[in-house]
């Protein structure tokens, strides 16, 4: 069998004050068991997420607290386009606050990733669909950490509270 292969690279639009978790699973309660998930882990937490069904109607599921952040998940879903894949946006909470209990949900199978850096997805698609190849998550390292970036590190996660002393 031969076929036609296409890669594309797909940009996730957000804006800086949201953070991402992009990631794949694979049955249609994805959706409801992401929204527990987050709800569960952070109350009041604004997000906005999106499922991309695979099989029977193929439909983009969407879930959230946050209107805005609902549409910019169904609008980024469809852009990527890729089977059983998931796209979380979050506000005034961190993937940190929520990532065990995401990689806990027993359909989930891979987070892609959980950041706030600007993202690229690489998608391939065939004649059967697309596919997520991976990520890009922010920009190439850019040195070496020095003492001075060791102070600067220790103390914003001090400040964020993820530290203490």
């Amino acid at each position: 069998m031969t076929g036609t292969v296409e890669f594309r690279i797909v940009r996730i639009e957000k804006p800086e004050d949201v953070n991402v978790i992009f990631g794949q699973a694979h049955f249609i309660k994805t959706v409801e068991d992401l929204f527990e998930a987050v709800a569960g882990s952070v109350p009041n937490a604004k997000f906005g997420l999106a499922f991309c069904e695979a099989s029977g109607d193929c439909l983009i599921r969407i879930e959230g607290t946050d209107q805005e952040l609902k549409v910019l998940a169904q609008e980024n879903a469809a852009a990527i386009g890729a089977g059983h894949s998931f796209i979380l946006f979050l506000r005034d909470c961190f993937p940190i606050n929520v990532l065990n209990a995401i990689k806990n949900i027993q359909e989930v199978c891979t987070i892609f990733c959980a950041t706030s850096n600007p993202v690229e997805v690489v998608i391939v698609e065939t004649s059967l669909g697309r596919g997520v190849m991976g990520v890009i998550d922010g920009e190439k390292p850019k040195g070496v950490e020095g003492s001075d970036g060791v102070v600067l590190r220790t103390e914003l996660l001090r400040t964020f509270g993820y530290k203490r002393g």
